[in-house]
């Protein structure tokens, strides 16, 4: 198991050791926010866009907006507790702070609290499964990162139990919209489609890079509603995250797809490229 650091309201602790109480309402009903950023050579990438979406986060959920000095100065201390992380991942974590065992809040002040993990870099592929479950774009929490993430836990042991290493889902309406963990891409000839955040998926970090990044390069790439039967008809299929950054989908539903296929292999170049010039783009 790789070396966890953890730091709480101040304070580094013992990963093992209790550190947030029982009644913590991010325990006790999924009452939080939190950001996941990839780390290359003890260097965290794109803070400033994760924190500007916690932002987002607690503002839908109705909490107070968290404090970003008091983010970093964890972020330093875990980054700093001991050798360089070659590859991890940091996540920070804000909850609602210590409440009833219900629904309802207090006046608790928020939680906060800052991880970060040594791990080994992604595969260059991996095969991906659709979903029997769906996204509802009408939820009150719909494009939020939230701490309630059973139905993602659920879909993804789903999807690995049928060789997947991770599922895709569609929204109520039919339409592609996400993968348990990720942003996902098709490509129909030089065409480049994303579903939108109207479909109900998260405004992924890398999906915003690859956006931008893909268009300056000249990419047609566009963000439009598409039907979950888009998939079986795609030349190419990707995903993105903080920690797999483009991704290529080599099987998908048991249908072989190039891994990379040209246009993927292009857009993952781009972003290699963009990212190593600046860890805050």
């Amino acid at each position: 198991m790789s070396e966890m650091r953890i730091w709480v309201d101040g304070h580094l602790v013992d990963p093992w050791a209790p550190a947030v109480s029982a009644v913590d309402h991010g325990i006790t009903v999924g009452d939080g926010g939190f950001e996941t950023a990839k780390i290359v050579r003890g260097v965290p990438f794109a803070v400033n866009r994760h924190l500007a979406r916690l932002d987002r986060t607690l503002a839908g959920l109705g909490l107070p907006a968290p404090n970003h000095d008091l983010i970093r100065v964890g972020i330093e201390a875990v980054l700093g507790a001991g050798d360089e992380i070659a590859f991890g991942r940091l996540r920070w974590t804000v909850t609602g702070g210590r409440g009833p065992l219900a629904s309802d809040r207090d006046d608790s002040p928020l939680t906060t609290i800052v991880t970060a993990a040594s791990q080994d870099p992604p595969p260059a592929f991996g095969a991906v499964v659709t979903s029997p479950w769906v996204r509802n774009e009408r939820s009150a929490t719909a494009g939020l990162k939230t701490t309630s993430y059973a139905e993602n836990v659920v879909a993804l042991a789903e999807a690995k139990a049928r060789g997947g290493m991770e599922a895709l889902l569609a929204n109520s309406r039919g339409e592609l919209c996400e993968g348990t963990g990720s942003n996902v891409f098709v490509v129909h000839g030089d065409r480049i489609s994303t579903p939108p955040l109207a479909s109900g998926c998260l405004a992924g970090i890398s999906r915003e890079l690859v956006l931008e990044w893909g268009r300056a390069a000249g990419l047609s790439i566009v963000e439009e509603a598409l039907p979950i039967q888009a998939l079986a008809s795609a030349d190419e299929v990707f995903l993105t995250s903080s920690i797999k950054d483009v991704f290529p989908v080599s099987v998908l539903d048991g249908r072989a797809l190039p891994h990379p296929g040209p246009i993927t292999a292009q857009l993952a170049g781009i972003f290699a490229q963009r990212s190593a010039e600046s860890s805050e783009p």
